[in-house]
């Protein structure tokens, strides 16, 4: 059963939709977000929503500002608005009266403002599931002396202003990581060329409870062993 709406977010448009499990009265939820230029619809999105469905788990797919259906400029996105959309999209999970507990996955920058978010509200989400997160975001942004931030940059030809590399340089991941203590689930292709694999790979270490799975071979968006990241999902939960 689906529904499609937007969340508000102080009069921010987040374009959602929210798969329940039929014949559930009560069940989990898992927020699913995308990545830097990606949505709600992709192929590896869709994929871990429905795996989580067939256990019972119902899921609600965010576009964040700037992204999809949602409403705000590409350019003018960064994370401290993401998080704030994240805030959004918990406070109306936690209004569910059909939600027992609630997890939190991402992919990519994603991913990046999933563990962000765990860190902050860790009692908010049972478990955490970073998919290729892009963690070495902050650190590229802090590699700017203070008086050499670019007043904007490119990615794939889209432009994005310096808010974003501002926003990014204020973000601690280390706290973030250290703050969580629930089950995490990181899964990383090891040909991934967008971000560092090794990153996700140290922050399994560093998480109190964390599984990694490392899918050989394969790319940033896991375009050729998808099926290995939604046997690690329902895996996971099981």
């Amino acid at each position: 059963m689906q529904q499609e709406f937007f969340l508000n977010d102080d009069g921010i448009r987040l374009h959602a939709k929210l798969d329940r499990p039929e014949g559930l009265e009560k069940c989990p939820l898992c927020i699913v977000l995308h990545g830097l230029t990606g949505h709600m619809e992709e192929d590896h999105i869709r994929a871990v929503a429905a795996a989580m469905n067939d256990l019972g788990i119902a899921t609600l797919r965010v576009e964040l500002y700037g992204h999809g259906q949602s409403d705000g400029a590409f350019e003018d996105h960064d994370i401290a608005k993401w998080l704030h959309n994240i805030d959004a999209a918990t406070d109306y999970a936690k209004s569910l009266d059909f939600v027992t507990d609630l997890y939190l996955c991402g992919h990519s920058q994603g991913g990046l403002a999933a563990v962000m978010a765990a860190g902050r509200r860790p009692e908010d989400y049972k478990a955490l599931l970073p998919l290729a997160p892009a963690l070495m975001i902050p650190r590229l942004a802090k590699e700017f002396p203070d008086d050499e931030v670019p007043d904007c940059f490119y990615f794939h030809e889209q432009r994005i202003a310096q808010g974003y590399i501002l926003a990014n340089r204020a973000l601690d991941v280390d706290a973030a990581i250290a703050a969580y203590h629930g089950p995490v689930l990181l899964v990383q292709g090891t040909n991934d060329t967008t971000i560092v694999p090794q990153d996700t790979i140290d922050a399994a270490d560093v998480y109190d409870n964390a599984t990694l799975v490392l899918v050989e071979g394969d790319t940033h968006c896991f375009d050729y062993h998808l099926d290995q990241v939604v046997a690690a999902v329902k895996s996971f939960f099981s």
